[in-house]
């Protein structure tokens, strides 16, 4: 049986979760955003120099030399990343159903042809 007592709705203007997250927390995709920043001195593992790259760029040229080395998935991951991944498409198939399927529309039913 149902606990009444959950059963009763908010009251105008109040929250389900009145404290909320505290003011000034930053969210999962901010603090992602800062470390994928952050600058560190990197071989470059196309050119073979030392560059400063942020972690954004050692991350994509890693995975562009796994798909130079016949990864399909860092391949397909890095086409994605760059072009947008692809419009999923729908394929359908259709089976027209008559509407009176006790007539037969395959036969002269006694209808006069011009001639």
């Amino acid at each position: 049986m149902a606990n009444e007592e959950n059963l009763k709705s908010w009251s105008p203007g109040q929250s389900g979760n009145p404290n909320g997250r505290p003011k000034g927390s930053k969210n999962r995709s901010t603090i992602a955003r800062k470390w994928l920043d952050s600058k560190e001195k990197f071989r470059n593992p196309i050119t073979g120099e030392i560059e400063l790259l942020t972690q954004e760029d050692i991350n994509t040229l890693a995975q562009i030399l796994k798909a130079r080395e016949g990864d399909t998935p860092a391949y397909k991951a890095l086409e994605d990343s760059a072009y947008g991944s692809p419009i999923q498409q729908i394929d359908q198939t259709i089976f027209e159903q008559p509407i009176f399927p006790d007539i037969d529309v395959s036969k002269d039913n006694g209808s006069k042809q011009d001639k």
